[in-house]
């Protein structure tokens, strides 16, 4: 099952993943704009991609652990997929910033005095530099390894993100809370992949 999957998405491009995401980014704000994300549209449109965002995350998280565990190969669109989670982030931080809040001193006392806002803002600024060097000329400069070091910011990000998507709802409720244990759950699979990896790694040079 997995090599037929694997052969069918060879001929599948990564640069669709990027054509998607901006085609549903931009359908969303096209819901808000003629009333088709309900009555409070910039609310709706805020937590519409500020969710596309998390799920792309998650996707980002699980390409190693479909890799190693199921033999699902998709790596060829860990980059799309990553750069879509910040696309999204973007289009949540900009819809906050320019239309719900817009007044600039009201943003900064939010930031400092929410918390959901501050963990949200703090996996933002994370993605940012990831974003930026989401580019082989950005691995030619920094070289693999410093480059690599650098993505592993990506796990942070994912948990504040997942942190911000708890603390934003209001009481307890289920589906928060699942995100943040796929994630976490996740980066633990990663984690023991790249221990095995490096501990073959050292056994071959010994």
């Amino acid at each position: 099952m997995a090599s037929r999957l694997n052969a069918g998405l060879k001929h599948v491009p990564a640069w669709l993943l990027y054509i998607l995401c901006a085609t549903h980014i931009a359908w969303l704000f096209y819901l808000g704009l003629t009333g088709g994300l309900g009555v409070e549209p910039i609310k709706a449109l805020e937590h519409a991609y500020g969710a596309a965002g998390l799920k792309a995350l998650v996707a980002t998280l699980a390409v190693t652990p479909l890799r190693s565990f199921a033999g699902v190969n998709l790596l060829k669109f860990r980059r799309a997929l990553g750069l879509s989670a910040f696309f999204y982030i973007a289009a949540h931080l900009s819809v906050w910033l320019l239309l719900d809040v817009q007044l600039i001193g009201q943003i900064w006392a939010d930031i400092l005095k929410r918390p959901y806002i501050t963990v949200g803002m703090a996996g933002f600024a994370l993605l940012l530099p990831l974003a930026l060097t989401s580019n082989n000329i950005s691995i030619r400069r920094l070289g693999a390894a410093r480059w690599r070091t650098l993505h592993r910011l990506s796990y942070l990000a994912a948990i504040l993100g997942g942190v911000h998507y708890v603390m934003l709802v209001k009481g307890f409720q289920i589906e928060p809370m699942l995100y943040l244990v796929g994630i976490l759950g996740l980066i633990s699979l990663r984690s023991r992949t790249l221990g095995r990896k490096t501990a073959q790694a050292a056994s071959r040079m010994s």
